[in-house]
């Protein structure tokens, strides 16, 4: 048993009465959010009933359906015009493997590989079909990067080729410890960057190689987001690339060697920001077939109007997405086939339910939205598109607070905010922080980029200061057992048991959605909007507004 000692019970008296009865600046005491609405919230949008809220599926439907519903019962109003739904247009693709010819070729002969196991292609311009007879070119990390001074793609016209290129960013060296944010991930590691930048150099397609440490995540990740399910992208806007894909680390060792190229020096080679692209002596054939569709999905957002007659114009907007990975697999199979998700992110969803009746309750001077948004899971398609055509202006959208996965662990001591930093939401972050008893988290070099992976990203792009409110790391209750229940979620990250637990304590849950609750109010009670800081390169486009 662990010893307590009197500062340590005094430690932990303390934080449980700031959680019981946590400190409001503004005075708000009454709007305290209660456990009992969001176990209960949880518990339901995590159930098999809703199928896993997959996009595109009858899941979804309902689960759009509930959330409107409980925004009505709360007294939220609609947050499009009379209307909780914002239309999300999305074209599905769902590759068909058994029907494409897809074949690497290198040395005369093709790679013995199958969809899947070793690699998985998709469309990115949502088109049925599509025939290939391109070259392959290895272009590094595939970045263009004028303010690194960086640039894979030099001398060499890369229309009609298909790239091979690496996920992350260049690592940091001795002489350049910063570069790229040194051993945080900047966007241009982001895959999603890869794809983009692919399309804009006239690419007919790309294929990722997937390493586990580049990709934070194992290779069944991708295998659930890509094999045998449908996948989803904006139906207006840039189209992507041809192709789409991943091999595996296995996969690409094997067709750089059939091309006569030795791998490890040309990785180590895309680590110098004098390396060129290097075609490699191997082609892409055959036909490649996909099942496509357009999908209607909604972004559901619901307000609480502001109290002052001028500052009612401007809104803080809370955010989450309620979609998931839904149901993959045909009725009748043995075996669990529903995604259920419910640490992501059925915990966000109801956490801005149990928030939403609290804000209703004691309404700030500004405004305050609950934005539910669609196909997170699919490449952050909802806040995209409520991003490109916003309910409110987005020069007098103050700030935006994600949530997305929260604490199902118990209480902690602190609350990461990464990310508020760039923005003068970072002291005000620190301020509500202190109020209840905790302080932010200490900063860790964000290696998976976690900041351009959720859905405050596309807000924050397009000038908006917005970051997701995290789970902090010092728990109050075993804390040597408490993080290795944490660590162990990693396990059912993007997996079929990510489920409810009725034991769960979701003390720290409660605390998450106070605090970001707490610092909402700060900011929609504040005298004016906060700005980025000087010099972030996400500063321009609000500025510019």
């Amino acid at each position: 048993m662990q010893k307590m000692t009197p500062s340590y019970v005094a430690s932990a008296l303390a934080i449980s009465l700031a959680l019981a009865f946590p400190a409001h600046a503004d005075g708000a005491k009454n709007a305290i959010v209660k456990e009992a609405p969001l176990r209960a919230h949880l518990a339901f949008l995590s159930s098999d009933v809703l199928e896993g809220r997959g996009t595109g599926q009858r899941g979804a439907d309902l689960t759009v359906a509930y959330l409107e519903t409980q925004a009505l019962a709360l007294g939220l109003k609609p947050g499009n015009g009379s209307s909780y739904r914002q239309s999300v247009q999305i074209a599905g693709v769902k590759t068909q493997p058994a029907e494409s010819t897809l074949k690497l070729e290198a040395g005369g002969q093709a790679l013995p590989i199958s969809f899947g196991k070793d690699w998985v292609f998709a469309p990115g311009d949502a088109s049925a079909s599509h025939s290939f007879n391109a070259d392959l070119v290895f272009v590094g990390y595939g970045i263009a990067a004028p303010d690194e001074q960086w640039n894979d793609y030099k001398g060499l016209d890369l229309k009609g080729k298909i790239l091979v290129m690496m996920v992350n960013d260049p690592q940091p060296t001795a002489g350049q410890p910063k570069r790229f944010n040194g051993k945080g991930l900047t966007y241009y590691g982001r895959w999603t960057y890869k794809f983009e930048e692919a399309q804009r150099q006239g690419a007919a397609g790309v294929l990722l190689i997937h390493t586990t440490p580049s990709a934070s995540y194992d290779w069944s990740v991708i295998q659930n987001s890509w094999s045998g399910v449908e996948r989803f992208q904006l139906a207006a806007g840039t189209l992507g690339t041809q192709l789409q894909g991943w091999m595996t680390d296995d996969t690409a060792r094997a067709l750089f060697k059939a091309a006569g190229q030795d791998i490890d020096a040309l990785r180590s080679a895309a680590e110098r920001k004098d390396f060129k692209p290097v075609p490699l002596a191997a082609k892409l054939n055959g036909e490649m077939k996909a099942a496509v569709r357009k999908v209607e999905q909604f972004n559901v957002a619901a307000v609480v109007p502001g109290t002052d007659p001028k500052l009612k114009d401007e809104v803080v907007i809370y955010s989450a997405h309620w979609d998931h990975l839904g149901k993959q697999g045909k009725d009748g199979e043995l075996g669990d086939t529903i995604f259920n998700g419910a640490v992501d992110n059925a915990s966000g969803s109801a956490a801005l339910l149990a928030m939403a009746q609290e804000a209703v309750r004691a309404p700030a001077k500004r405004s305050q939205m609950f934005l539910w948004v669609a196909a997170e899971e699919q490449g952050l398609l909802g806040s995209a598109a409520y991003s490109a055509a916003p309910l409110w202006p987005l020069a007098k959208t103050a700030a935006n607070l994600n949530l997305d996965s929260l604490n199902f662990v118990g209480a902690t001591r602190d609350i990461g905010t990464q990310g508020s930093e760039r923005t003068e939401l970072g002291k005000l972050a620190a301020t509500a922080a202190k109020a209840m008893g905790m302080h932010i988290a200490e900063a860790e070099p964000d290696l998976a980029g976690g900041y351009f992976r959720s859905d405050h990203f596309n807000f924050a792009k397009n000038g908006v200061p917005a970051f997701s409110i995290e789970s902090g790391r010092e728990y109050i209750k075993d804390a040597a057992g408490s993080k290795a229940k944490a660590a162990a979620y990693d396990k059912r990250y993007h997996q079929v048991t990510d489920e409810y637990d009725a034991s769960w304590d979701l003390s720290g849950m409660v605390q998450t959605a106070q605090y970001t609750l707490n610092l909402g109010r700060l900011i929609a009670n504040g005298a004016r909007l906060p700005e980025w800081k000087a010099g972030d390169a996400f500063a321009k486009p609000r500025n510019a507004k």
